[in-house]
């Protein structure tokens, strides 16, 4: 039986058309997914949106539509934007989704029922924007200090969760689980900043709007949104009506989530799994943001251009190798459309491109394409032998610590190795000497078969790029079980080649 990996995007609020930001979490995402598809696991990987809240019902109301309406032509954008970069996802989950509003409905009666949540009057700062509550000590100078928008004073009648309750059981289990959040930043910002200060009893229910999840048993209140949001992980699941995928998946093996709403994910999310009784998820990784010319991507400011601008003009591999590898994950990084264009010349049309290209012409010119490996090895040869033979294990180890940027630039490291291999070995020159025939042949099978392993492992990342370059090599050997050296077939005839990248001129 498989060993499943669970992991899972936050769900995006539909306030607008998603930006570039969107597609940096959605791609890390993916890769993850994709890389323990290929290394064997039952991955199940989720995304979607989150739909209600008093923004949206805002928004709709200015265009002159339902909220429904609204969000259902951004919602169809988005998923077209994905399919654009190759996005694997299993299940992309609604808010607006019959059985999730079902099962949050019944999720919320039941932490009424066992005395977990509690009508009373709430009044303090809210703000619309954010979805987010905060205490007149958390707002500066009456402004949210997540964006930095006013914030207003609401007071009517009000569920509330007890919060409070679950203070010490999450300080334990952050005590007895030091891998739960990360970067440990992360963790000791709400640790000190939100936790210790003391928790709260958080408002759960809105009377002043009607965008929302009703709460059944007192239909004039809706379901703070976050609540809402929150239990889609485990709704998309069955949850709390059928236990078949809950217990097949849960827990969540990895939350990725902006750093602006990780205490969201690690303070309410915990809590609520604990009221229920339910395992928490293994880890929660609040990311860096992707910003534009050093400030925060905006939907009000409107500083984005849609990504399949980027998609369109550069390849969604071009895209999709940018986001991934530009960034150390877990900090701030600028995107850059220079940036882009840079990194595409440099690593995809230099460096792997044009060894790509170069080794198959050769070994079509020099052996009509066919692949031998007679193997008349010298000392130059173990170098490079021993790069890629590690290679596995190292890019496990880095994607394992979500330290992604750093598992592509291992495959990049090889791939420049590969290029130094030829300029040391002088195929050019060694086929002009008919005694160096299979010494010739063997530089080649060393180098063919160093792409075909660096593009299996660079198949989570830049997909349509790997299968290219497996198709020109015409192997069979393209699984995670094939990557070690010498896999690669005898008497193989490969494909012509193909310019997989072209350089870009810079704007």
């Amino acid at each position: 039986m498989k060993e499943k990996y669970y992991v899972t995007t936050p769900i995006y609020y539909p306030s607008a058309n998603f930006h570039i930001g969107h597609c940096y979490t959605t791609i890390i995402a993916d890769a993850c997914a994709r890389y323990k598809r290929l290394t064997g696991y039952d991955v199940y990987f989720q995304t979607g949106t989150d739909e209600h809240g008093e923004k949206i019902e805002k928004k709709a109301r200015e265009a002159g539509v339902t909220p429904k309406e609204y969000v259902d032509k951004i919602i169809k954008d988005a998923k077209d934007l994905w399919k654009s970069l190759n996005i694997s996802y299993d299940y992309f989950i609604r808010t607006t989704d019959e059985d999730h509003v079902r099962r949050v409905q019944k999720i919320f009666k039941k932490l009424y029922n066992q005395g977990d949540i509690y009508k009373g009057t709430y009044q303090g700062l809210y703000c619309i924007p954010c979805e987010s509550f905060w205490t007149e000590s958390q707002a500066k100078d009456g402004k949210c200090p997540d964006c930095g928008r006013e914030v207003k004073l609401v007071s009517e009648e009000a569920y509330f969760f007890k919060l409070s309750k679950y203070q010490d059981k999450l300080i334990k289990y952050y005590e007895e689980h030091p891998d739960f959040i990360l970067p440990i930043s992360r963790k000791n910002e709400m640790l000190n900043n939100f936790i210790k200060p003391g928790l709260e009893d958080l408002c759960v229910s809105r009377t002043s709007f009607t965008w929302g999840i009703p709460v059944d048993f007192d239909p004039k209140h809706v379901v703070y949104v976050w609540i809402d949001a929150l239990s889609n992980y485990i709704t998309s699941l069955g949850y709390p009506e059928d236990d078949t995928l809950m217990k097949k998946y849960w827990p969540a093996d990895l939350h990725l989530v902006g750093k602006e709403i990780t205490r969201f994910h690690v303070i309410i999310w915990p809590c609520m799994l604990m009221a229920l009784d339910l395992p928490l998820p293994k880890q929660v990784f609040g990311h860096g943001w992707l910003k534009i010319d050093g400030g925060k991507i905006s939907k009000s400011l409107g500083n984005y251009k849609d990504p399949r601008e980027y998609i369109n003009a550069y390849g969604v591999d071009a895209v999709r190798y940018y986001a991934l590898r530009e960034v150390p994950f877990g900090s701030d990084g600028n995107f850059s459309e220079e940036a882009l264009i840079g990194r595409t010349n440099s690593d995809l049309a230099n460096n792997l491109g044009n060894l790509v290209n170069r080794t198959i012409s050769m070994a079509h010119k020099y052996f009509n394409g066919l692949t031998k490996n007679p193997k008349v090895a010298e000392a130059i040869d173990e170098e490079l032998i021993s790069k890629v033979i590690s290679l596995k294990t190292v890019v496990d180890e880095k994607m394992n610590g979500l330290k992604v940027n750093e598992a592509i630039e291992e495959i990049m490291e090889v791939l420049r190795s590969c290029n130094k291999y030829i300029d040391e070995t002088t195929p050019w020159v060694l086929a002009k000497d008919e005694t160096k025939k299979d010494r010739l042949a063997t530089v080649l099978y060393n180098l063919l078969e160093s792409i075909r392993i660096c593009a299996i492992l660079l198949s989570p990342f830049i997909p349509d790029t790997s299968n290219k370059i497996l198709e020109e090599l015409n192997t069979k050997e393209t699984s995670y079980d094939s990557l070690d050296f010498g896999k690669l077939e005898e008497n193989l005839q490969l494909n012509e080649p193909k310019i997989l990248f072209n350089r870009i001129e810079s704007k």
